[in-house]
């Protein structure tokens, strides 16, 4: 017997994105750009943030003396800070390992047979959500007013 797939808010969001990436990226080559344009934009985000935590970092370490708060309130912040620091420069480790291996799938080129596979597959594994069709067929599974009578 099947497991149902989960209906937590998360998950039926993580749905919705996986479905509308396959609608609108339907090839090898659109997948290809996408995955690697969201792993670039999740690195320089990163990165971004951990250069920033990481002068913050240096500039509580230098003015530490100078502040009224207690030392307890400071070495706390700071541990916290550090240990954030630590966990962004892993993820950026890992990043930079995943980009790696994304160069290798660029190195595949399929035909344009192929391409148009993708594009059937894709139309199967993720039909337009608003696609009058599919509305109707939910209606009559599911009894939900997706279309207004008239």
């Amino acid at each position: 017997m099947p497991e149902e797939p989960c209906q937590c808010p998360d998950c039926l969001r993580f749905y919705r994105e996986h479905d509308r990436l396959i609608r609108e990226f339907p090839t090898l080559r659109k997948q290809q750009e996408i995955n690697w344009a969201a792993l670039q934009s999740f690195r320089t985000l990163c990165g971004r943030v951990l250069e920033d935590l990481q002068k913050k970092l240096n500039s509580n370490s230098s003015n530490q003396s100078g502040e009224n708060c207690p030392k307890a309130t400071i070495d706390k912040n700071e541990k916290s800070i550090t240990q954030v620091v630590s966990d962004l420069e892993n993820i950026n480790a890992h990043l930079y390992s995943i980009e790696a291996l994304m160069e290798r799938v660029f190195d595949v080129k399929v035909p344009n047979e192929v391409e148009d596979k993708f594009r059937e597959i894709a139309g199967e594994l993720a039909p337009d959500p608003l696609n009058i069709d599919r509305l109707r067929l939910n209606r009559l599974l599911h009894q939900t007013p997706d279309l207004p009578d008239k």
